[in-house]
């Protein structure tokens, strides 16, 4: 049991015991108000006329004819004269208010009539003193009976402490049971377990208690995938890095055993070292987006004018390879964020849709106003192959390639598009790809449009 169980325990089970101790504290002031009411005497023509009728009954009959008029007596109510011998126990076998009687003694002593007190004797010879209480008590006739064990009253003291702390001990382990789990799961996750949940252990509750169990559901398995995408990104680079390593120690090699062709071993040299500098500059740029932290700061940009400029570059390219990049603006659409970022964003896509696309056909790139919300739309298509629908979701993932069977030359790290993607989310965009009906891909990139230029009613 932890500290918060014996907290709520304790805290709801004195709240009980207070609770009882006011209300039995209300009881004791209320039951002696009404013993004080026992010990007054009744007043008013009922009393003195319930009198006369006990006292012509007694005077006549005695005790028996008594009995007789109390089992008689009208209505549920009981007979309400004390009948009071000398001896001071009733006729009729019940409980005398010891206030009332002297009073009602007092009150014979000074005058009878005016206190609705009377004498009987009854024609045996016994006398009677005749009198009404002001509030009979409520225990039943009978002679009192000496009573063996525990006092009531402690009894019933003990089984509702008794349920207090049942109820108090329920309530507190239905509250921390939950807890608990959470607890135990936080633990395991913290020693590497990534697969523990809440939830399952929970059961259907319905309240902040499972709301939190669902949270920390989410959490844990936004960190396994997380990390097991880390996992995979460091087995992905060392495997990008083995390659071009083990061909720099062949060129260098063949450089030591072939002095004839150390020529055409530097030249295979330096080539494998600009692909380990991309690559590691791509993996710099793609980590430093993943951390959020990126230099520079915001400005407002022209999206026809970035555009334009990577547009300019990649067409020159695409006209040594008999392909071309044709740009569609629409309006003047001004973003806010950084020219590097964003300009690297487009720069590989559109490069990446000029390698893909057929020999003879555009690459077409058009920027659209979307309304509700306000953004600009950069659709990027081209008239390559497509991608497998499969491998759609996971095409903006590190090391995803668009195909797989692509040839040395065509084949890049599969950088470019996620480093894209971290570029677009932290301007606050989306990106996704689409494949065309008629052939080819389509890549969509959402920008929110800067709110302090409004766009011009159309």
């Amino acid at each position: 049991m932890g500290r918060l169980f014996w907290k709520i325990f304790l805290g709801f089970w004195l709240t009980l015991v207070l609770m009882t101790a006011a209300v039995g504290l209300l009881f004791y002031i209320h039951n002696q108000q009404r013993l004080t009411e026992l010990n007054d005497l009744a007043a008013g023509p009922w009393a003195g006329r319930n009198i006369v009728s006990v006292s012509t009954a007694m005077q006549y009959g005695g005790v028996e004819a008594l009995r007789q008029l109390a089992r008689q007596w009208p209505g549920r109510r009981r007979l309400p004269v004390m009948v009071v011998g000398d001896d001071g126990r009733d006729a009729l076998q019940r409980i005398v208010p010891e206030g009332a009687l002297r009073r009602a003694r007092g009150a014979l002593d000074q005058g009878a009539a005016a206190a609705n007190v009377a004498r009987v004797t009854t024609p045996d010879g016994q006398r009677y003193l005749l009198f009404v209480p002001a509030r009979l008590p409520h225990l039943g006739g009978g002679r009192r009976h000496a009573r063996f064990g525990p006092d009531p009253f402690y009894v019933r003291l003990g089984i509702a402490l008794f349920a207090s702390v049942l109820f108090s001990a329920a309530l507190a382990w239905y509250l921390t049971r939950p807890l608990r789990h959470l607890s135990r799961a936080a633990q395991s996750l913290a020693e590497g377990r990534l697969d523990a949940r809440v939830m399952p252990r929970l059961g259907r509750r319905r309240d902040e208690i499972a709301d939190l169990g669902r949270d920390f559901d989410h959490m844990a398995g936004r960190l396994q995938a997380l990390i097991g995408a880390q996992q995979r990104l460091l087995n992905d680079v060392s495997h990008e890095l083995r390659s071009p390593l083990a061909r720099l120690q062949v060129a260098v090699a063949l450089a030591r055993q072939q002095p004839d062709k150390l020529a055409l071993a530097l030249e295979r040299i330096e080539r494998e070292g600009g692909r380990l500098d991309a690559l590691v500059g791509q993996l710099l740029t793609l980590s430093r987006l993943e951390a959020g932290v990126v230099q520079g700061t915001d400005e407002y940009l022209e999206l026809n004018s970035l555009l334009e400029s990577v547009v300019e570059d990649a067409r020159f390219e695409a006209e040594a390879v008999h392909k071309q990049v044709d740009l569609h603006a629409g309006g003047d659409l001004v973003v806010r964020g950084r020219a590097d970022l964003l300009l690297r964003a487009f720069d590989n896509v559109i490069r990446n849709a000029v390698r893909y696309t057929a020999s003879g056909s555009a690459v077409e790139v058009r920027v659209e106003h979307v309304d509700s919300p306000s953004r600009a739309l950069v659709s990027v298509c081209d008239r390559g192959p497509g991608v497998a629908e499969a491998r759609l979701a996971d095409l903006f993932e590190p090391f995803v390639r668009a195909r797989e069977d692509e040839g040395e030359g065509m084949r890049g790290y599969g950088l470019g598009l996620a480093i894209t993607r971290r570029a677009i989310e932290a301007h606050g965009g989306l990106v996704d790809a689409r494949n065309r009906a008629e052939g080819g891909l389509c890549v969509q990139i959402w920008l929110p449009l800067a709110a302090e230029f409004p766009l011009p009613s159309s």
